[in-house]
């Protein structure tokens, strides 16, 4: 059973930055694409970021490009997303998402999410 952890979610004032953790369990020896949503308060859910499992290239949407930036760790099953130049639009809830998908491009859908962490940029 895979299972996610998010962390590192917090208050941030405009201009700062944070980095958010995400550790999963249970990947055994397989390969998983991992992305990071954002749920900002009345809006739709939106993939910001993601990682192909083949390569670890990186794909990231409009709204975070140049600011945020997706890696894994020295394990593959740790990701993080470390985010700069915060804004308040950035301010919402971030899942970490985990799906078994083996190639250099991100899947739409993934199958296991965590239980998301809060990040709020005000001043």
């Amino acid at each position: 059973q895979v299972q996610l952890m998010e962390s590192g979610g917090g208050l941030a004032q405009p201009g700062g930055s944070l980095t958010l953790s995400c550790t999963a369990t249970g990947f055994g020896s397989s390969y998983y694409a991992m992305a990071w949503f954002r749920q900002a308060p009345g809006k739709e859910r939106e993939r910001i970021a993601c990682i192909a499992s083949a390569d670890d290239s990186t794909h990231y949407s409009d709204s975070v490009k140049g600011r945020f930036t997706m890696s894994r760790g020295n394990t593959k099953n740790t990701v993080y997303l470390q985010m700069s130049h915060l804004k308040p639009e950035d301010t919402g809830v971030y899942y970490c998402t985990a799906t078994m998908f083996y190639s250099v491009a991100c899947p739409r859908d993934y199958d296991y999410w965590g239980q998301g962490t809060q990040v709020t940029v005000s001043s």
